[in-house]
């Protein structure tokens, strides 16, 4: 879920390269029962890459009841939810999301240890209303499946 889509697509679009391949607004009884909230009316954006999975921006404008993660959240945190995405140049992302102002938990990029299922280096980062971003490169040589990500 999204607080509000606009700076959320600043983002995704811009440091992630991901495209809007659809929005639609969504209410009624059917909604309701899907999203188990009375009265719920949401602005729904999904977004995709080239190849993989989309990301589906669930913007609730009724009702206005739903309360942001606290500030002080961490990635051990119960409700701690992140996107996973996969990169080719870790380090030009990292750029990019720096550039779109989004905030970092880890300290940068990481080295992860050679058998850490074949991920070579990744970072955790936050979007302006706090979704986290886990981005990982591959380790040279690792072979890993399209399932995996992108």
């Amino acid at each position: 879920m999204v607080r509000d889509t606009e700076p959320e697509l600043g983002l995704f679009e811009d440091a992630l390269g991901l495209r809007i391949q659809g929005s639609s607004e969504n209410h009624g009884i059917e909604q309701e029962r899907l999203n188990n909230v009375f009265g719920a009316r949401l602005l729904i954006t999904s977004l995709g890459a080239a190849a993989g999975p989309a990301v589906e921006f669930l913007d609730y404008l009724a009702p206005a009841t739903g309360r942001p993660s606290p500030p002080d959240t961490q990635a051990n945190d119960l409700w701690h939810w992140h996107v996973t995405m996969m990169t080719a140049d870790i380090a030009a992302l990292e750029t990019r999301l720096r550039a779109a102002g989004a905030r970092f938990v880890s300290p940068g990029i990481v080295e992860m240890p050679e058998d850490a299922l074949g991920l070579g280096r990744a970072l955790l980062a936050l979007s302006p209303t706090g979704h986290a971003i886990l981005a990982f490169q591959p380790q040279q040589g690792a072979r890993l499946s399209r399932a995996a990500g992108r």
